[in-house]
């Protein structure tokens, strides 16, 4: 009986160790990172503006969208809509200034923009008005912690980014990468794969990938989102360090064996590749930077350029999300749904070897192991499941 209340202790103790250890573990890595800044006279400046409108902004306007669209799916459009629905038909004039609020945006911008805004705008509402008057302040004590430091860990990696690229040669491991591909492909590589779905398929086709492709960072936020209202702030920030945890491991493994991707060894990339997409001038300007930073050449600021390869971030991030989502299964089922287009994408989009994926399951893995992510996670008094149902 001893025995075994010492084992369960024991196994106590060390979840509470895991559930802490990637605190200490942003602490020093942003304590070496000032240091190699410094040694390599790389000025910590980060490009403010844009950190302020694509990471706070936009992606948080995406954010609350893809959140409120998980929701719908997770509890079913009766239960998530049907409380607003109500209420429009017995107070017409709300439904008129929705729709008033969706055109004027959509006559200022773009009908996407319009979308995500107004379905923002709805659902922030609808949250406030259905969960009480003290909504709002729960509500930030739950995210905003989180999302502090999911900021501050992006600006870590981002600083690191600089650092490992600027000691390590960036491409030295591909023609590793790219030989264990041509043995897992029976000879092929992603190259030809991508060649070969360029001349097949038209240009519209490669615009959807790159929406997918791109698509995948508001999973982050409302992942976030979803489980921080739900669980509280603890498990928010379990969910972030995971998150945190997963990238610091690629920084490990990216230090070790430094690869960009396919498109770096592919001679005829940036000639047979549709040079009107977005992804043609990410990757050409991730080349140059890479070879700047190698070569010493000062920046004026750490810039939000992300050169590591292997593992593929873009199948670790999601597939993190899709575990602290897993007691919903209509949202997993989405999710899954999603992300299998988006492994699509990254492979005819030419971004990253199939050992590179195979690599960022293993490090979600790792990293859900080392936070102690594969506990349950229950629902800690902040929402109750029937009251998160009723606030669509």
């Amino acid at each position: 009986m001893t025995i075994r209340f010492g084992a369960r202790f024991a196994i106590r103790q060390a979840e509470k160790a895991l559930l802490h250890a990637h605190y200490w573990i942003t602490f020093l890595l942003a304590v070496t990172c000032l240091l190699f800044l410094r040694h390599l006279h790389i000025p910590l400046k980060f490009d403010w503006v844009d950190v302020a409108s694509a990471y706070w902004l936009v992606l948080a306007a995406q954010a609350i969208f893809v959140a409120a669209v998980l929701y719908v799916v997770g509890f079913g459009p009766g239960r998530a809509l049907g409380p607003l629905i109500a209420r429009w038909r017995q107070q017409k004039l709300r439904f008129v200034c929705a729709i008033s609020f969706f055109l004027v945006l959509f006559w200022a911008a773009t009908w996407l923009t319009a979308l995500i805004l107004t379905v923002d705008a709805l659902a922030s509402l609808e949250y406030l008005e259905r969960m009480g008057s003290d909504a709002l302040k729960r509500a930030a004590v739950a995210v905003l912690p989180a999302a502090a430091l999911l900021f501050g860990g992006f600006l870590l990696v981002f600083a690191w980014n600089d650092v490992i690229v600027s000691l390590r040669y960036f491409s030295a491991r591909d023609p590793m990468f790219y030989a264990m591909d041509r043995w897992l492909l029976g000879g092929s590589s992603v190259s030809a794969i991508s060649h070969w779905a360029i001349r097949t398929f038209p240009l519209s086709f490669f615009r959807f990938l790159e929406f997918i492709y791109f698509g995948m960072f508001p999973q982050i936020g409302a992942g976030l989102l979803i489980v921080s209202l739900y669980a509280g702030m603890k498990r928010g920030l379990q969910f972030v360090g995971t998150i945190l945890m997963a990238y610091y491991l690629a920084l490990l493994l990216f230090y070790l064996w430094t690869s960009q991707g396919p498109y770096v060894l592919c001679p005829a990339h940036f000639s047979r590749f549709p040079e009107s997409l977005r992804a043609y001038s990410i990757q050409k300007n991730l080349m140059v930077m890479a070879q700047e930073l190698w070569n010493r050449v000062p920046r004026g600021r750490i810039g939000f350029d992300y050169f590591i390869g292997f593992p593929c971030m873009h199948m670790a991030q999601p597939l993190i999300v899709m575990w602290f989502l897993r007691r919903w299964k209509k949202m997993m089922l989405a999710l899954a749904a999603y992300d299998a287009l988006l492994l699509v994408a990254i492979v005819f989009l030419e971004w990253h070897y199939v050992v590179d994926i195979l690599g960022g399951v293993l490090v979600a893995a790792a990293a859900i192991a080392l936070t102690g992510s594969y506990t349950s996670g229950r629902a800690s008094a902040r929402v109750p499941s029937e009251k998160l149902a009723s606030c669509g």
